[in-house]
């Protein structure tokens, strides 16, 4: 386990320094790093840190959000195929920031397609919070979470239907693939509080999540307090998820893929898989942030794209791989 934290942890400072120095701008990697750490006020330093600073620290936080997110999600309902959207945070997300492209709310600043989303996000977890926290059982919470997301999925599609202005049209179907070009710190300080207790309140689900591995009446017999778990859930994984898609639009896969390839590494044992999760899940989006800066530069290929190219075919060759271990 040890080897294995130290070796993430390892990735994930590469892959956070490769962030930092691969760009647009003809810089070499020493001069980027000098620029960031010294500063001399000219063009390479505020490159470093208007644009590229932010961009990797994004990449870093959200990423390990929805690994952390996933794993959690897993852990509860003992089902590797389990990820952060069932709960239909990322539709809601996705809808209030569909509806503020759509009626000119992002004309009001920086943080107004953000700031929507996040409502959306709230109002989801509301509905959730309503229908299945704290004392619906976990079948209510799943069927909740698919009734939530498919509906803000069906207004979405209606507002895309809808929209008299191609052009906003053509914004939110971009939006929705998922970017984390031209953002600022104003989007991190944005992020972080929530990103900050949604990872709190998911942490300290570990001994909860071994104790579940049992089932729920051994759960309970050792003095595990499930409706509140299944809020604490919620909770944790709307912050992260809700304040992940306000900022970077929808970005899939992370949550689902990442889990499910460390948890052979940590003895299946979820409270070890949650730490894992989250520096495996900022090693991915790191890594295909710098993808999305190298492969058609001129094009803006959007974040969202790379990771589902990348994590679908994994995820179908572990299932793969699943069935033939099991056959």
């Amino acid at each position: 386990m040890s080897r294995l934290m130290t070796g993430l942890g390892l990735l994930v400072a590469l892959l956070f320094i490769g962030s930092l120095v691969v760009g647009y701008a003809p810089v070499g990697p020493i001069d980027s790093l000098r620029a960031l750490i010294a500063g001399d006020g000219g063009p390479v330093t505020m490159v470093m840190r208007e644009i590229r600073l932010p961009r990797a620290l994004l990449a870093l936080f959200i990423g390990a959000g929805l690994g952390l997110a996933g794993a959690a999600m897993q852990g509860y309902l003992r089902n590797p195929l389990a990820e952060p959207g069932l709960i239909g945070v990322s539709a809601s997300a996705a809808l209030g920031a569909v509806i503020a492209i759509n009626t000119g709310l992002v004309a009001m600043g920086t943080l107004g397609l953000p700031v929507a989303a996040l409502a959306g996000a709230v109002i989801g977890v509301g509905l959730i919070m309503a229908l299945a926290a704290p004392n619906g059982d976990t079948l209510t919470l799943i069927l909740a979470g698919i009734a939530i997301s498919a509906m803000a999925s069906a207004l979405t599609s209606l507002v895309l239907n809808l929209s008299p202005n191609p052009f906003a049209a053509n914004e939110i179907v971009f939006w929705m693939m998922g970017s984390l070009a031209d953002r600022s710190m104003v989007h991190l300080w944005l992020f972080l509080p929530f990103g900050l207790v949604g990872a709190g309140l998911l942490l300290g689900l570990g001994r909860g999540l071994d104790a579940l591995t049992l089932g729920e009446d051994a759960a309970r017999t050792m003095g595990i307090r499930l409706g509140r778990m299944r809020l604490l859930l919620v909770l944790g994984t709307a912050s992260l998820v809700g304040a992940a898609t306000a900022v970077a639009g929808a970005i899939g896969f992370i949550g689902l893929v990442v889990p499910h390839i460390l948890r052979p590494w940590v003895g299946s044992q979820p409270s070890r898989l949650l730490t894992a999760s989250a520096l495996g899940g900022a090693a991915m989006l790191l890594a295909a942030d710098i993808a999305v800066r190298l492969i058609l530069p001129d094009r803006d290929l959007k974040l969202g794209v790379v990771t589902a190219l990348v994590g679908a075919p994994l995820f179908l060759h572990l299932i793969y791989k699943t069935r033939r271990d099991n056959g």
